[in-house]
């Protein structure tokens, strides 16, 4: 057992399942705002909150790969 949590570790595929996950949801967060006919303003700044979100994550993420 510890021997997959060392590989899982080793491989830091938690941090890259969120990633792909993030990624995943952010491209439907600007499908479902690019499907609306004409977004309000509060649509577009849950659009605009996902997107800094999603920006710092990559930033952070990015930052720790080696």
């Amino acid at each position: 057992m510890a021997i997959v949590f060392e590989k899982i570790l080793k491989y830091k595929l938690l941090p890259r399942f969120m990633m792909f996950v993030m990624t995943v949801v952010y491209v439907r967060c600007i499908e479902w705002a690019l499907s609306m006919p004409d977004i309000s303003t509060q649509q577009a700044s849950l659009i605009s909150v996902v997107t800094g979100a999603m920006t710092g994550a990559f930033a952070v993420w990015l930052s720790h790969e080696k």
